[in-house]
């Protein structure tokens, strides 16, 4: 019987380098709590800002980072009816992800169907709720409508792109010249994120504006989204990275929550784990009508690279290097 597990530990601030392997004693599940033996996990932007500066959900240093995971139940605490071993799980963990093995209260593990893909399913628990919560909770947006995606070729911008295909609304997708092909392949219209204002862009391809436009970049960007939204439409500013630093993420705030409404359009900021532990039910339902999609074929998560669930460090040095064209997964016993 295994008594310790491996498990990829930031141990300070700073680059890829301070992700260390290290060898730690395997946790038994409290009361109430499960541990799972990990197939993949997620690698995504938040890591970075966990290892690199502040996150207001990170722990203290030194800890696993690791957003969300899949495996299968290999152990149950006492009082835990809901889940048996050998079911396969996923979570949004925030951290802990890059290890073997973890262990969470069983209310936060939520079934994946067998006949799922682990490596697309554990691609939609944070880039696709993400995406389809602002999409049908936040924003509201209706089949027929149009949205822009600001930052269209990342993570969750591709999520967008890859719902809006699915739940018949129309894109517009912002990013650099070079990923337009990205951008046409999910049926999505391409505009320069770069090299012109989004409201120009967006206006030469829709005079009147779209119906909501979702902003991962921040910045001056922020104001030029709610310049291509449609008054009455929405504006969602989402995550905690953005361009410019603290000054940016004051100008996206100020633009947002000041500058929208006094130009007629509603304004939102939208994080995945703030709502999360506001209240979890509507993570669990949405992910519920993902894993539909994704077994009715609508949804495609994009798998750039996979690597071994202790190459964490690789896969945040790939991940900084840029140019990736979909999701980075570490996967166990590859």
């Amino acid at each position: 019987m295994a008594t310790t597990m491996k498990a990829v530990m930031l141990t300070k601030k700073g680059g890829p380098e301070v992700l260390e392997v290290v060898e730690l004693p395997l946790p038994a599940p409290g009361p109430g709590e499960v541990r799972v033996k990990v197939e993949v996990t997620g690698v995504g932007s938040t890591d970075v800002t966990m290892r690199t500066g502040y996150y207001p959900y990170a722990p203290a240093v030194p800890f696993v980072p690791g957003y969300e995971s899949i495996g299968v139940v290999d152990a149950i605490g006492s009082g835990v009816t809901s889940l048996s071993i050998g079911d396969r799980v996923c979570a949004l963990l925030v951290h802990g992800g890059y290890a073997t093995h973890v262990v969470r209260g069983a209310e936060h593990w939520v079934t994946v169907p067998k006949e799922l893909d682990a490596k697309e399913a554990v691609s939609l628990v944070l880039n696709y709720v993400t995406a389809y919560q602002m999409l049908v909770r936040t924003a509201s947006v209706r089949a027929g409508q149009t949205v822009l995606v600001n930052g269209a070729n990342g993570g969750v911008g591709q999520a967008l792109l890859d719902l809006c295909r699915a739940l018949d609304v129309k894109a517009i997708g912002a990013a650099s010249s070079k990923r337009h092909d990205v951008v046409r392949a999910y049926g999505a219209t391409p505009i320069d994120g770069r090299g012109a204002p989004l409201d120009v862009g967006v206006h030469g391809v829709r005079p009147e504006g779209v119906d909501a436009s979702f902003d991962g970049v921040g910045g001056a960007q922020t104001g030029q989204c709610i310049s291509a939204t449609r008054r009455g439409g929405t504006v969602v500013w989402y995550g905690f990275a953005g361009t410019g630093g603290l000054m940016g993420t004051a100008r996206s705030a100020a633009a947002l929550f000041a500058g929208a409404p006094l130009r007629g359009r509603a304004g939102a900021f939208y994080g995945i784990t703030q709502l999360y532990r506001k209240d979890p039910k509507p993570f669990h339902e949405d992910l519920g009508a993902l894993f539909a999609l994704l077994g009715a074929k609508k949804i495609r998560p994009r798998i750039a690279e996979t690597m071994g669930i202790l190459e964490a460090r690789r896969a945040n040095e790939r991940l900084e290097a840029g140019n990736i064209e979909g999701k980075i997964l570490l996967v166990a016993d590859r």
